[in-house]
């Protein structure tokens, strides 16, 4: 691998072998319930959950479920029915509150893989709190992410729009770049972090608890094509991690403030 020719870069299905040995187990808890998303133009998903399958408005996919904190769920599908998507949802049942996004693999543009974030409401539900929405709260971080003995990364928070990952361990070490990320809060600390890739076409969801900069914990999905550009490659994973440092910008550059 050269590591200024792009050409040369992993594949995202060549990344997969050995990247979740520290995801966390999944959770049952929400076996035997049916959620109605309600977003701000009406229903957007209903989801019936039985063992490790979902029962949704395009059919019927295993899934994955992990308990990101008290009340909070995170589930993570790749439709039958719709194979250029993936499905990333969290309930927080507490709030009556959650977060659907929907990573599309389309035909052509920069990123190739796009997300899009719909903010809902659990009908039925006691809706307390704030809506999940945009965040700042990153911008400066650098944090170091370690997937499994073999995997380590670390991620620097630029921009509401940008950030760099630089690979630490792993068969990517030596790559770094910067790519586009949204981030979401969920609850104080906890933040839904996406990224879309320009070199490999992929994307990932995940979900970073924060509250502890010395015991981060992250959960999530990577998706996109596989090297021969024929499928899909959707596999779920996670991290431990620690903040390495906090930059602080002087107020009229910072980019946290616009």
């Amino acid at each position: 691998m050269t590591l200024s020719d792009t050409s040369t870069w992993l594949p995202l299905d060549g990344l997969a072998p050995g990247f979740d040995e520290n995801k966390a187990p999944t959770v049952g808890d929400l076996h035997g319930r049916t959620v109605t998303l309600l977003g701000a133009q009406g229903p957007v998903l209903t989801a019936s959950f039985t063992g490790a399958r979902v029962v949704w408005d395009h059919g019927v996919d295993d899934c994955e479920t992990f308990l990101v904190d008290e009340d909070l769920y995170y589930t993570q599908f790749h439709p039958n029915e719709r194979p250029d998507e993936a499905i990333s949802l969290f309930l927080d049942l507490r709030a009556g509150r959650a977060l659907l996004i929907t990573t599309t693999i389309n035909g052509g543009g920069t990123p190739r893989v796009t997300q899009v974030f719909t903010p809902a409401t659990i009908e039925g539900a006691d809706v307390t709190g704030e809506a999940p929405a945009p965040s700042r709260a990153l911008i400066g971080r650098r944090a170091m992410w370690v997937y499994s003995q073999e995997h380590a990364y670390e991620h620097v928070y630029l921009s509401p729009h940008w950030y760099t990952w630089q690979c630490l361990a792993g068969p990517e070490k030596g790559l770094a770049d910067t790519d586009e990320n949204s981030v979401y809060q969920l609850r104080p600390g906890i933040y839904v972090f996406t990224w879309r890739e320009k070199v490999i076409h992929c994307a990932s969801v995940t979900v970073a608890d924060h509250r502890d900069v010395h015991r981060l914990r992250s959960h999530g999905v990577l998706f996109g094509l596989n090297e021969s550009g024929d499928g899909q490659t959707h596999f779920t994973f996670g991290a431990h991690g620690r903040l390495l440092s906090n930059t602080v910008h002087p107020e009229e550059y910072d980019p946290a403030l616009g």
